[in-house]
């Protein structure tokens, strides 16, 4: 498949046939995130792969990061906390569901809340690089016949899934792969006139 096919039939799968993916094709999609640029090749990023047999524990610890916000003693407040959580729940079902999941790890980051202008802008590149790398591994897995959701719900379980992993540094996604149950239709895009600003 060419790149611009690749991506245009890119989608984000939620739904999951309960079919195994062997390790080789695991491999060969981390391989594709591997081969991402990074910013002065510092490749800052390290993968877990939580296999079927070992996702209680992950899905332990979302689901106590969402009671601490349904409790009202989370990080969200208000309408925006529903919102999160709403969002959580479907996402926790969807990470039930998918056989493999793979949480993504900034190692060039600790968990810091204030940092000085050269760690944010080490930061802002590490995160910018691991990008790329999710995005290949995105596309790798459609190449290979499986089915990819990039996760970001995870925060709201945040510091429970660090605690689960055993790391201090920063995570900035999961990413969950299963052969898909579903084909869903693209969905909608921004136009360039709206994106596009020429000078």
């Amino acid at each position: 498949m060419d790149t611009i096919t690749a991506i245009s039939q890119r989608r984000s799968i939620r739904k999951f046939l309960p079919k195994e993916i062997d390790n080789k094709t695991i491999e060969k999609i981390l391989e594709a995130g591997i081969l991402a640029p990074s910013a002065k090749n510092t490749q800052p990023w390290k993968f877990v792969v939580i296999t079927n047999k070992n996702k209680e524990g992950m899905l332990n610890a979302l689901k106590s990061g969402i009671e601490i916000e349904k409790s009202g003693n989370g990080l969200y407040k208000g309408e925006i906390a529903k919102s999160f959580i709403n969002g959580a729940e479907y996402t926790l079902k969807i990470m039930e569901e998918a056989p493999i999941t793979i949480f993504v790890i900034n190692t060039g980051n600790k968990i810091l809340f204030n940092r000085s202008y050269g760690e944010v802008f080490t930061e802002m590149a590490n995160v910018q690089s691991i990008g790329a790398s999710i995005q290949n591994i995105l596309l790798a897995s459609g190449e290979y016949g499986i089915g990819s959701l990039w996760i970001c719900d995870i925060f709201i379980a945040y510091k429970e899934l660090c605690k689960w992993l055993n790391t201090d540094q920063q995570l900035v996604a999961a990413i969950s792969l299963g052969y898909p149950d579903e084909n869903p239709p693209p969905r909608p895009r921004k136009g360039m006139g709206e994106l596009v600003e020429w000078r």
